[in-house]
Order: C-alpha cells, then structure tokens, then sequence
C-alpha cells in the first residue's frame, strides 16, 4: 500500500471527508481491519483565506509549496491537494515535488470521459468558475462547459466562506442550490460539476435531475486507486 499525503485545512470540513472517503474505499476494498496509509497536513485556512481573496497566489503558493515538500519529506509516495480553488497553483507546487500530485479536475474529467459526458455545467467559487486552470483540464477530457455564470458563482462565494468553510448550512443555501441545479437542468447539458469541495453538504448528490460529478467523492476515489496501484 502507498502512503499518501493530503494537504488539508482548505477547509477543514472537506478535509474530514477526504479522510473518510478514502479510508472507507480502502476498506471496501481490502476487507478486514485495513485502513489507508496517510499523512494529513491540516493548515490554517485563514492564512490561505487571506490570499486567495486577495488573488495573491504567490503568497498562498510559498505556504503549499513548503508544505508539500515536508509531507514528501515525512514518507509521502504521492500528494493531493484537499481543494479546488488551490489547484491554480498545482503547477508550482507540482514542480517543487519529486513525487506525483493527484490533480482534482483530471480526475473528474477521466471520470466524465468514461461516462461518455460532452456538455456540462460547473458550479465553483469564483476563482474556479472564472480563471482557466479548471476549466481547461475538463475540456481536455472532451467536456464542453457552459459559459460561467457570475451571479452564481457571486452566490457560491458567499455560501461557502461565510458558511460551509465554518461547518454551518443553512436551509436558504441548500434550496438556493436546489433552486440553482433545476434551472440548470433546463439547459443542452448532461451532467453538473461541484467544483467546490464544500458543496457536497447542502446539494444531495444522488437526487438531482442531472448527473452530479461531486469533485470531493472523485478526488477521494482517485486517492484510493493510487494508494492500491
């Protein structure tokens, strides 16, 4: 079994779910007591909080970087990042490594792809909705996305950082989403991408009129596949 390294605290709360998804998948697949191999660095989500909002991915990539060269130091085989937003700066923190970083829109897309998913719509905070680096590695995989909807992500920003990032939901986001995904669902698309790794607690992934690619369970299920390979 490899031993895997997760960057977490981006937030907490998503974090906790990487540990059990990957754990349970483990499990599943070995039976018995097994459990995953892991090294969990938890940062202070304020201290990233703070860049990302302020579009300062320099110095938000000086805090991943050093802290993915210390999980590779501390044992790790491969590393993910426990966030979508932090994957605009995969690349540096890809490069400051000797060992695999499991990238989470490669992920999702290998897994649209073996769907046979063409069109979708992404539902992100702002910087993912609106900046390349998500998006591009989707339409690798042969998604066609729908333009990104501002207003949305506007709301999504707000959901999330003065909500999901603390542990809290409220009824209001998860009718909003609700609300949100059937509008959605009106349009020449096939399935719908939570880019958000938070997200997963107010929708309901497995009750919504179209597909939802929860990027959090998919992520999670590529790390387990690592871990076994």
């Amino acid at each position: 079994m490899k031993k895997l390294g997760l960057i977490g605290g981006l937030s907490w709360g998503s974090t906790a779910r990487y540990y059990q998804i990957v754990n349970e998948g483990v499990a599943r697949k070995l039976g018995g007591l097994h459990s995953a191999r892991l090294l969990v660095e938890s940062l202070d989500f304020a201290d990233i909080a703070g860049c990302a909002t302020s579009t300062d991915w320099d110095c938000a990539s000086d805090m991943l970087v050093e802290t993915a060269r210390r999980v590779q130091d501390a044992g790790a085989d491969g590393l993910m990042i426990c966030a979508n937003s932090m994957h605009v700066i995969y690349d540096r923190i890809a490069e400051a490594v000797e060992i695999p970083v499991l990238h989470i829109a490669e992920a999702v897309g290998a897994k649209m792809q073996a769907d046979g998913i063409k069109t979708a719509a992404l539902i992100g905070t702002r910087n993912v909705m609106t900046e390349k680096f998500y998006r591009q590695r989707l339409v690798s995989y042969g998604v066609s996305l729908l333009p990104p909807d501002m207003d949305l992500a506007e709301k999504v920003d707000h959901i999330v950082y003065s909500e999901l990032v603390l542990g809290k939901k409220s009824r209001d986001s998860e009718r909003l989403m609700k609300s949100e995904l059937a509008d959605i669902a009106k349009q020449q698309v096939q399935a719908v991408v939570l880019a958000c790794t938070e997200l997963e607690m107010i929708v309901d992934v497995r009750a919504n009129v179209l597909p939802i690619y929860d990027s959090t369970s998919i992520h999670a299920d590529a790390a387990v596949d690592f871990i076994l390979g």
